[in-house]
């Protein structure tokens, strides 16, 4: 039987971003129009994001490969 899987956000690749052009998490999370809370949950994996949320993010930072920015884990 196949376990559920989850999808976490690599937060560093997110903080790099964030750095390299001087945004704040709060910031980001405005120019993607997400919940800044939501978004901080996600940055620390309390949260996970959804398939329409994988790709606002993925086109927010310019990332095309889904294994550069999400990593795929067995559910809890």
């Amino acid at each position: 039987m196949r376990r559920p899987t989850r999808t976490r956000l690599r937060a560093e690749v997110v903080w790099e971003h964030l750095t390299r052009h001087n945004l704040s998490q709060n910031a980001f999370a405005q120019r993607l129009d997400i919940d800044p809370g939501y978004f901080s949950q996600m940055m620390n994996g309390r949260r996970f994001p959804s398939p329409p949320m994988r790709a606002r993010l993925m086109a927010g930072l310019g990332i095309t490969e889904f294994d550069d920015l999400f990593v795929m884990e067995a559910a809890a």
